[in-house]
């Protein structure tokens, strides 16, 4: 699909840059072509204007420095007749029939100036003050000039062509490529998901086979029957997690967007988890400035700092103090950060952490996580325009959220005193 889609884009691109470049290119030969036609035309009505002052000084007609080798001028008379000829270059002009002939298809013609392919020959008609005139060149020099100007032409297109296609395969790639990872993490995210899964399933598969087999007594039964229920529970959790992904992912559209209190929010997250971090063993430190405001929906945005609360009291170490800080840092943002102690993260993880159902030890026990949460806060925050990441030092992990702020008035409230 991937290798399609990529070949697509190059086709298109260069079916663009063919119909260009033959424009530009042909164009530019027809101006080289109409130019030195005039260029002839012009140096041909001057060998007629040298040509008959010449001739009125009684002179014999000598033929410029920069004439052709090999043209002559007939003089015709008000029928059309030539009555004249006059020689310039070396070779000897036709005899007079041929002449005769000339004439009369250069007139037919009815064209000031045209090439006579047959003879290899290009006329013009001049008008002078002693008559008609009919001067004939040598097309063979035009031919030769024309010829290199559309090899010309020819080569720096297939040049240009060359050098088009080369971007076109590169820009492909460059283009392709948010697709290409797109198409791998639906696809990542496509077998996560059927293994996520696939062991409730069977679980719930075999108790259930279980609870038909009469050679259990009702005890085992109960046990099947909780077994069922616990797979059950879990496989829900997962798919709202996941529906709860899909809806972010398409940009929340039922979601309310207005002025929401983020120090509440997070201050309400905290009171939620303070009695869970109690039963973990944990304690919470908070430092949490008031009157922090930002435009979102109230209830994903505690959803965010409820993620992060629950994140952090299940990879913290046992007895570990979770310090969460909300405060301004400039006018227009604020920066909430929760740390805990724990198993420092590795740069890959720091990197994946946010990828759905990316766990950093997949080996160790879930804690009822299926590695969606992270993901969920993510594109809660992105939504927001806002930005998430984490960083490990010195053993304190940390997760901070930094959204802008709405703006508010001069007065500036003081930062309230740490919590324990």
């Amino acid at each position: 699909m991937i290798r399609r889609l990529r070949l697509k884009f190059i086709c298109a691109n260069m079916a663009i840059v063919t119909v260009m470049l033959t424009a530009i290119f042909g164009a530019m030969y027809q101006v080289n072509r109409a130019t030195l036609e005039q260029e002839i035309v012009d140096q041909m009505r001057m060998m007629v204007a040298v040509d008959t002052v010449l001739s009125q000084d009684g002179r014999q007609a000598a033929p410029p420095s920069w004439v052709w080798d090999n043209c002559f001028i007939l003089q015709l008379n008000q029928n059309g007749s030539v009555i004249g000829v006059t020689q310039q270059g070396t070779d000897a002009p036709p005899d007079w029939s041929v002449l005769e002939d000339l004439a009369e298809i250069a007139l037919s013609d009815g064209r000031e100036s045209a090439i006579l392919e047959e003879y290899s020959l290009r006329y013009c008609r001049v008008s002078a003050p002693m008559g008609e005139y009919l001067v004939f060149v040598d097309s063979s020099y035009e031919q030769s000039r024309l010829q290199d100007s559309l090899m010309d032409c020819l080569l720096l297109g297939a040049a240009s062509f060359a050098a088009f296609l080369i971007i076109s395969i590169l820009l492909a790639r460059w283009a392709v490529k948010p697709v290409e990872q797109a198409w791998k993490e639906q696809r990542q995210f496509v077998a996560d998901a059927s293994h996520e899964l696939k062991t409730p399933l069977t679980v719930i598969l075999t108790n259930a086979e279980l609870l038909q087999d009469p050679g259990y007594d009702p005890a085992a039964k109960q046990t099947f029957s909780q077994h069922i229920l616990l797979m059950s529970r879990q496989m829900r959790e997962l798919i709202e997690q996941l529906l709860e992904l899909a809806r972010v992912d398409n940009g929340l559209p039922n979601a309310v967007r207005q002025r929401v209190d983020w120090s509440k929010a997070v201050a309400d997250a905290v009171m939620i988890f303070e009695p869970v971090y109690f039963e973990q063993g944990h304690s919470a430190s908070t430092w949490i400035e008031p009157g922090l405001e930002v435009m979102g929906d109230p209830v994903r945005l505690q959803q965010v700092a409820e993620i992060l609360l629950d994140n952090a009291g299940k990879y913290a170490n046992p007895h570990s103090v979770i310090e969460v800080d909300l405060r301004r840092i400039s006018s227009k943002q604020c920066l909430l950060s929760v740390s805990d102690p724990g198993a420092p993260l590795s740069r890959e993880d720091l990197n994946n952490i946010f990828k759905r159902f990316y766990r950093t030890d997949p080996a160790r026990e879930r804690n009822g996580s299926y590695g969606l949460g992270l993901a969920i806060a993510e594109g809660i925050v992105t939504g927001c325009r806002g930005r998430i990441w984490a960083e490990s030092e010195n053993g304190i992990n940390t997760f901070y959220v930094r959204l802008p702020l709405l703006r508010q008035g001069r007065e500036k409230k003081a930062l309230p005193e740490r919590q324990q």
